[in-house]
């Protein structure tokens, strides 16, 4: 890794937060002086920051939480968020006109989302040390009536389409094969505004909230097509969200694809008759490995136990550094960074190589201490003052 200089602005990316606590602050505890570190931290919102509001009926799963988690987290050291997400108008207007107005109080700068199509599209610019980076982001799971029109508040839309085709059309009942692609209207809009946003800041970093949940190590057809066109207009990061376990990460045109960053710091607490409806044992099946603990406050399936945080390093108006930090979630939600010796390290990197590898990437992942770098290919990097290897 190169030798740090003053004017480096030390950028964090981390996958879903959403602390659904009386005491927001505990969630945080094992990572408040990593992410308060650095200049930038970023994260996607998985609730709503209220009080007020009424369930909406086309939501399946809600979210809510204290306005007063949106201290708990600039305290730790966020600073941008995404409400780019399918949990942004579960409560109603009012919810999500206090969730944005939470999170402005706090110092929170909010992208994606906004009273109109065009407040939602408008990208956040953070101006530090001479470096300027936009940051934009989409939603590509969309609840009927959630994405922002003209006159209607929302999140900014990446819709994206299914065809399923019958395989063996003699055989009713037969797995279909999937196919997916983009709504075009909105990938040239998503297009339109990266090449603006290029126009004002150095970098560029796109937040999509997308994909396929639970399922391990698939990636949809319109991601794909999503993040290729993304970088094409000029993006230089793309950081994927929703999918509640890591996915694998492509280096296209020199730039980072990230489908899928996990969760960071979620409560989503079970109730028993919660686990016994048929809607939730559907969902169940996409893992295998699912037996939530319902006296535990992170429920999710065993792999979402592993993400990491992405630190980039921007120097001079560029993109110099990327390197992952593996990082372990506990039963009680929590983070923590793991040191190359905690035996969870080697099995984040790992999950991650094979997640990577099966969906037909070429990544590899060399272990330099505590963090982890990216090459594409099978070169393996061995530099004078640190031991590597690769895993991929």
């Amino acid at each position: 890794m190169s030798q740090s200089t003053p004017n480096d602005v030390i950028l964090l990316a981390v996958g879903d937060v959403g602390p659904c606590r009386s005491d927001p602050d505990s969630i945080f505890q094992y990572v408040r002086e990593d992410i308060g570190a650095s200049d930038i931290a970023f994260c996607q919102l998985e609730v709503n920051l209220s009080d007020r509001g009424s369930r909406l009926p086309q939501v399946r799963h809600t979210t809510r939480s204290s306005p007063d988690t949106a201290r708990a987290m600039r305290e730790c050291g966020f600073n941008v968020v995404s409400v780019a997400g399918n949990h942004c108008m579960d409560w109603g207007r009012d919810a999500f006109d206090d969730t944005l107005d939470s999170l402005k109080a706090a110092g929170i700068a909010a992208v994606g989302a906004g009273a109109n199509r065009a407040e939602a599209r408008k990208p956040v610019i953070v101006d530090c040390k001479g470096t300027k980076v936009a940051f934009l982001a989409y939603c590509s799971i969309l609840p009927e009536g959630f994405w922002a029109d003209e006159n209607r508040a929302g999140c900014s839309p990446l819709r994206a389409w299914t065809i399923y085709e019958q395989i063996e059309k003699d055989q009713p009942g037969t797995p279909p094969r999937i196919h997916t692609f983009a709504d075009r209207a909105d990938l040239e809009a998503l297009k339109e505004d990266i090449r603006l946003a290029r126009t004002h800041a150095d970098i560029v970093v796109l937040s999509m909230h997308w994909g396929i949940h639970f399922v391990p190590y698939t990636i949809a057809d319109y991601q794909r097509e999503v993040a290729h066109a993304a970088i094409d207009a000029g993006a230089d990061v793309i950081l994927g969200h929703h999918a509640h376990i890591l996915k694998g990460v492509e280096i296209y045109r020199g730039k980072p694809v990230f489908y899928s960053l996990c969760n960071f710091a979620l409560d989503v607490p079970l109730s028993p008759a919660m686990m016994k409806s048929k809607a939730f044992r559907e969902i169940q099946s996409l893992n295998p490995d699912w037996q939530p603990d319902t006296k535990c406050t992170y429920t999710f399936p065993p792999n979402s136990q592993m993400t990491i945080v992405v630190r980039f390093v921007l120097r001079d108006g560029k993109l110099n550094e990327t390197t992952l930090l593996p990082t372990f979630i506990n039963l009680h939600s929590q983070p923590r960074l793991l040191k190359h010796d905690d035996p969870e390290f080697s099995e984040v990197v790992s999950y991650l190589a094979k997640a990577s590898a099966e969906a037909g990437f070429d990544t590899q992942f060399l272990v330099d201490g505590s963090q982890v770098r990216m090459e594409v290919g099978h070169a393996m990097a061995v530099g004078e003052k640190h031991q590597e290897h690769a895993i991929g």
